[in-house]
């Protein structure tokens, strides 16, 4: 169950589009957020004078998918100095080490092994890592103690905006079930904090129509690729639940059209979303 905590980020310089440090509360974790513009500031912070593990994440793609990229280092301010030469693609950097410094060289690594691994299954982003970092070997209680440390540092990233990670698994009985149909397919699925969730097994239109939007005929194309979407009896079948960003990217996605996701997405008992919503109709 969802336990209530806090974070606290702070401004050093009073820009909010600055640098930023995270921490939480009994953590012994810190992260720092930075652009890349401000890389030669951040450089002098003394977190990137630890081991740690770091993100960075260029801006969204034409499909609406960011890139990204996943890394450890020992120090970190070697790896990021290396980045900052030879990859283009990233605008922002997240860091995470230990207050404490009791992260080691082998607790990085398997870190950053899982958030690749997370990242590759919730499919929300494009991986620029060449080749899928392993896990290290190391004793059961290493393994533990670099695992609780996975799992606050996954209850920060959404407060600075980053779901690459998250695999949306809501419980179907707990939320109104929408669905929509037409051109042969039907989806389901509901209406999350983080977005548009349509569940695994909904189908969606296998042939875009010539007036739809490329930035849905990218995301279509970019799912199909990474394997959200699978061609099977002349549509589209959905592999696994997947969050859209609104209600008419996901109906847009499903029907191969631009759409009000607001009005397409339906009850059992033909209420459109944006009714509930303005709390128009009783369920």
């Amino acid at each position: 169950m969802p336990y209530p905590y806090t974070i606290r980020i702070f401004v050093p310089n009073g820009d909010p589009d600055g640098i930023r440090t995270i921490e939480k509360s009994n953590w012994s974790g810190s992260g720092l957020v930075f652009p890349r513009a401000l890389f030669s500031e951040a450089k002098s912070r003394t977190e990137l004078a630890k081991t740690g593990v770091y993100v960075l994440l260029g801006p969204p793609e034409d499909s609406g998918l960011r890139t990204v990229y996943i890394g450890e280092g020992d120090p970190i301010k070697n790896r990021l100095e290396s980045h900052a030469k030879y990859k283009e693609f990233w605008q922002t950097c997240v860091v995470f080490t230990s207050k404490d410094q009791n992260l080691n060289k082998a607790h990085v690594q398997y870190i950053e092994s899982r958030l690749y691994s997370l990242a590759a299954t919730a499919k929300r982003c494009v991986l620029d890592n060449g080749n899928s970092p392993q896990l290290p070997s190391m004793s059961e209680s290493d393994a533990a103690d670099a695992e609780g440390f996975l799992a606050e540092m996954l209850l920060c990233f959404p407060i600075i905006g980053i779901h690459v990670f998250t695999l949306s698994e809501p419980a179907r009985s707990s939320l109104i079930e929408y669905s929509v149909s037409g051109r042969g397919i039907t989806a389901r699925g509901v209406e999350t904090p983080q977005g548009f969730v349509v569940w695994s097994g909904s189908t969606a239109a296998l042939q875009v129509v010539p007036s739809c939007h490329t930035y849905l005929v990218d995301l279509r194309t970019a799912l199909v690729e990474n394997g959200v979407l699978l061609e099977k009896d002349g549509a589209l079948l959905f592999t696994q639940d997947y969050v859209f960003a609104s209600p008419s990217t996901a109906a847009g996605v499903v029907l191969g059209r631009s759409s009000n996701g607001r009005e397409e997405w339906k009850t059992k008992k033909g209420q459109t979303l944006k009714s509930v919503q303005s709390g128009d109709t009783v369920l």
